[in-house]
């Protein structure tokens, strides 16, 4: 049985990591059964999840593992989607992947209540002595990454700005129609999905959620998408 490796459902979303929820999507899309297992980053090759086991061979990486899906089983996930659907979903998908995935990171990190209401929970096994050290470093890590990424060289204003124009453009896109995909869901919605889920949460307080939540339309469509593919979770 294909292995997926998680973090597991938390801060009210199925999984705090929009990549872990698009593999999820991905996987139940193909109709293949699989177990969700806590993350290993012994087995992370790149460092990062998500991964899946698969017979033995690891496959990390959520796009990577849709390409492992498509090869191996021959699973199409665009079958019937138009040309150009499946182009705009494909721009969607890097518009969360590259962008506001990075504002979000900034988000809950970075903006101390957010921190410590959130990803501090992830750090409560580690030697009580040590925690604050580990935390620090961990934070000034991921200060460094959006530091490189160049999401963290802008102000708060402009971060907004820019991720603004981002949700308001998929929102505008699904007020006509269903799905990323039309009328049923492509391989792309389930990166769009893993995004919207996790930014349409309450659980943390930021502009971006802020604004999210104010278009009925993501709220619309995360409503659709849970109930295809995450009926059976609270």
């Amino acid at each position: 049985m294909i292995k997926l490796h998680v973090f597991g459902p938390a801060f009210g979303v199925a999984d705090p990591s929009p990549f872990i929820v698009k593999a999820h999507v991905l996987l139940r899309m193909a109709g293949l059964t699989y177990e969700a297992v806590p993350a290993d980053f012994k087995k992370a090759p790149k460092s990062k999840f998500p991964i899946i086991e698969d017979d033995g061979e690891i496959v990390p990486d959520s796009t990577l593992i849709r390409f492992h899906i498509e090869k191996k089983y021959g699973f199409d996930f665009d079958k019937g989607v138009s040309p150009e659907a499946c182009g705009a979903g494909w721009a969607f998908e890097k518009l969360c992947e590259d962008n506001l995935y990075w504002a979000a990171l900034h988000d809950r990190w970075l903006i101390d209540a957010n921190f410590e209401r959130g990803p501090k929970k992830f750090f409560d096994s580690a030697p009580a002595l040590i925690r604050p050290l580990i935390l620090a470093m961990v934070r000034r890590k991921v200060r460094k990454n959006l530091e490189s990424q160049g999401n963290g060289r802008y102000s708060p204003e402009e971060r907004f700005a820019i991720g603004q124009r981002g949700i308001r453009s998929i929102a505008d896109y699904l007020a006509t129609r269903d799905f990323i995909g039309g009328d049923a869901p492509c391989g792309s919605d389930a990166s769009v999905y893993g995004m919207v889920t996790n930014l349409l949460t309450p659980f943390f307080d930021s502009p971006l959620s802020s604004e999210a939540q104010k278009l009925p339309a993501l709220a619309a469509y995360a409503e659709r998408m849970k109930a295809r593919y995450f009926a059976d979770t609270p």
